[in-house]
């Protein structure tokens, strides 16, 4: 399945924390940075809504998602794998 990307858009890789809403996952990206003062690596993490309507994912699966027009209030993403 090839995917035909407009422009510049912005990729992250998850792994998705919740799939009760029909047609969305929540997926949890972590990224790792070094603290400008105390020069220590930091991990943080923020959770984005992605829109998927193919088959089901599990939690705990790792996907890669895409930045997308706004499909919802919350939901800016869509899942590619």
């Amino acid at each position: 399945m090839k995917e035909e990307v407009k422009g510049n858009r912005k990729f992250k890789k998850g792994i998705v924390v919740s799939n009760k809403m029909q047609k969305t996952v929540v997926v949890k990206v972590e990224r790792t940075f070094r603290h400008p003062q105390y020069d220590k690596v930091i991990t943080r993490a923020k959770k984005y809504y992605a829109h998927h309507d193919a088959s089901p994912l599990q939690i705990g699966d790792e996907v890669k998602i895409v930045e997308t027009r706004p499909l919802s209030k919350l939901k800016r993403w869509r899942v590619v794998a």
